[in-house]
């Protein structure tokens, strides 16, 4: 291969599966990793190693980057994509799903970070990208845990950027505002469901997957000595 290998997490549908698209059309080989291995598998890309991981198990995403390292060499892109969002109001939702997303959204992709950042740092060349949310940098109503899991996604990243700029390794964020996507699947509260789906629908639609793909491949393509460090996409009807 004369590109060198991306890691892609949740990368089974919505804005992973089109990031895993973009790159492989760019042509770079992959390793995608979800727990829905049939959904990874189904996109039929070339030169792709496709892993069932649960991202909270960070021994299993190791093996799965080592396996990877051995087929197609360093790890040169890390895209930690996966993720969980659960609405609800903080008086009423069940804590479980506090920890759920605390636990995909921000303690998976520490461990993902430290998969790849010590290899990365010694070879003096890399790039991680998270894809945190818009919701990382303000707040929405119901969104309160959701809010705190990616303002850590984005604080982490800025905080490690700054650790490992020294290294020639650049870590950088995408901050996508609404996306047509199963994120909002995830919600177990039928009312704030339509709600927000009546919010999507106020704007005349929302961003697609490939909105979010097209910015990640223009990151990720600029010189080593270029740190896009962070950027929010959202519709242009989008108020908040």
């Amino acid at each position: 291969m004369t590109k060198p290998l991306v890691v892609i997490t949740g990368a089974s549908s919505g804005i992973g599966a089109a990031i895993a698209q973009r790159f492989s059309q760019a042509g770079h080989p992959l390793l995608l990793v979800a727990r829905r291995i049939e959904k990874i598998d189904a996109l039929s890309l070339p030169n792709v190693l496709c892993r069932k991981v649960d991202v909270t198990d960070a021994q299993a995403f190791r093996n799965a980057i080592q396996e990877a390292e051995g087929v197609y060499g360093p790890a040169d892109l890390l895209i930690n994509n996966a993720g969980v969002m659960l609405l609800g109001q903080l008086d009423t939702q069940d804590p479980a799903e506090w920890q759920r997303m605390f636990d995909v959204n921000v303690l998976a992709l520490l461990n993902s970070m430290q998969a790849v950042l010590a290899d990365m740092k010694a070879r003096g060349q890399g790039t991680i990208l998270n894809i945190s949310s818009i919701a990382g940098k303000k707040s929405f109503p119901n969104h309160a845990a959701y809010v705190g899991s990616k303002f850590a996604v984005s604080s982490i990243t800025e905080n490690v950027r700054e650790e490992v700029a020294d290294s020639n390794v650049r870590v950088m964020a995408i901050h996508p505002g609404a996306v047509d996507t199963e994120l909002l699947s995830h919600t177990t509260n039928p009312e704030i469901i339509n709600g927000y789906e009546e919010w999507k629908a106020s704007m005349g639609g929302v961003l697609v997957a490939d909105d979010i793909a097209r910015a990640a491949t223009f990151m990720y393509e600029q010189p080593q000595n270029v740190n896009i460090r962070d950027i929010t996409v959202a519709p242009t009807r989008q108020p908040a």
